[in-house]
């Protein structure tokens, strides 16, 4: 994996997309989708998670986030994936799921080849992390999040996303709270 991809400076802020093994689309139900919020929330109350914007694509997560106190974003991201995986497989075993065999089996061949993984395999290795260095690529990043869903014709309008902060910053209700730009005027004056 490059070098030029990776948390380096843990005080600063990382625009962060983490992608499901063979881009797998788990998300397209709503039940995974909650997992992740859920996880998010416990990430940000417990260890210090602090995000500026996100968005829930069908096969991966787009964040800009950063952390604060003594966790590392890069060991919440891998308490984040380590916990999420196993929580999915876990609602793919036990629920009504069409794809479950297809699923399980292609999780469990993507985790064969990597001594740590002891089942499945859900999320690819890093997190494709670059640091926000100015104001102008926080907002392009920004944009980029919350006009994923448009690109892919899911939504008219990116606040009509309901798993993206877009609604957040148009001033309408989420699931997850986030903090509104602040990254841009406290960090990178």
């Amino acid at each position: 994996m490059s070098d030029k991809y990776k948390i380096w400076d843990h005080s600063k802020a990382y625009f962060l997309t983490l992608t499901v093994m063979g881009w797998v689309d788990v998300f397209t139900n709503k039940k995974y989708k909650f997992i992740i919020i859920d996880s998010l929330k416990h990430c940000q109350k417990h260890k210090g998670l602090v995000i500026f914007g996100y968005c829930i694509m069908s096969n991966h997560i787009h964040l800009i986030a950063k952390a604060e106190g003594e966790i590392t974003l890069s060991d919440i991201l891998r308490d984040f994936k380590k916990f999420t995986s196993k929580t999915i497989i876990n609602e793919i075993i036990n629920n009504q799921e069409s794809r479950k065999d297809w699923m399980l089996s292609y999780f469990k061949e993507s985790g064969k080849h990597y001594c740590k993984i002891q089942n499945y395999k859900v999320w690819q290795d890093g997190n494709h992390a670059e640091m926000i260095q100015s104001n102008k690529f926080f907002d392009i990043k920004l944009d980029y999040i919350h006009n994923n869903p448009v690109k892919e014709l899911i939504v008219e309008r990116p606040e009509d996303y309901i798993f993206s902060s877009a609604r957040n910053y148009a001033g309408l209700s989420n699931y997850l709270d986030i903090v509104l730009e602040s990254v841009k005027m406290r960090t990178y004056r």
